[in-house]
């Protein structure tokens, strides 16, 4: 064989080599767009119920004018301002765009579902509050995709109110060595491929921090019982109070 025979031989079989390594470096990074999308979006459709916690709160007003299709259009322009991505311009045939609109169905879902207690009158606090529209969203995005996704919102193990939120191994364990490390970079992500539920998977969790508005059910003094019947953890402004993660099945 010549050189240059010997040469393209040894060449072709570099880049089989190199090929599948490049492709899961690909697929990773594909993964890690999806997650960060689902991420922004059940951020931005929370954000539309913490902007409108005094009217869903109003006990003479009944119909808040609150519908699912409403709270996703605000969400859709929330999400949009965030990420800089109109979500129109990915392919709806996707995996991403098939992901993204099961969580929009899920939003207008569980908005819709909950429209009896949203506009009931002679209420004040209605106990619909960011967290629990977030893990309501969550189960409906679940019944459309956990073959292929599942969005969850857990936190450190002794913040945990709901034993649903719980966090699993991989999350304890990025909750306890990365993101509670003292030097961890405040806001950085973390993803991993690694295995769940018996399937691999590419998981990936996002830190969230106590603003002033949680500490009313967060803060001080610990221990007082909060507007939501739970006992105060007496966190400060700026501490870990919460982790989106997002499981990716391949």
């Amino acid at each position: 064989m010549s050189s240059f025979k010997h040469w393209s031989a040894r060449l072709l079989f570099g880049l089989l080599a190199v090929a599948p390594a490049l492709g899961q470096a690909v697929e990773r990074e594909d993964d890690a767009v999806i997650a960060r999308s689902l991420t922004a979006m059940l951020r931005a459709a929370r954000t539309v119920v913490s902007r409108n916690q005094a009217l869903i709160n109003d006990p003479a007003i009944g119909d808040k004018g609150l519908g699912g299709k409403k709270v996703l259009a605000e969400a859709l322009v929330i999400y949009k301002e965030t990420t800089q991505i109109d979500p129109k311009g990915i392919a709806a045939g996707s995996r991403h765009g098939r992901l993204l609109r099961a969580q929009q169905d899920a939003i207008v879902e569980v908005i819709d579902a909950n429209q009896s207690t949203l506009n009931q009158r002679g209420v004040a606090f209605k106990g619909f509050i960011p967290a629990t529209a977030a893990r309501l969203i969550n189960e409906a995005f679940s019944r459309r995709a956990s073959e292929d996704a599942v969005v969850k919102v857990t936190a450190p193990e002794q913040l945990i109110r709901n034993r649903k939120s719980r966090p699993d191994d991989w999350e304890a364990k990025t909750i306890r060595d990365k993101l509670l490390a003292a030097d961890w970079p405040k806001g950085q992500m973390v993803s991993d491929a690694t295995s769940s539920q018996g399937r691999q998977a590419f998981r990936f969790a996002s830190p969230e921090y106590y603003a002033p508005s949680c500490l009313s059910c967060h803060g001080g003094p610990k221990g007082q019982i909060d507007v939501t019947g739970y006992p105060k953890e007496g966190a400060s402004e700026g501490d870990l109070g919460g982790v989106i993660s997002v499981t990716l099945f391949r």
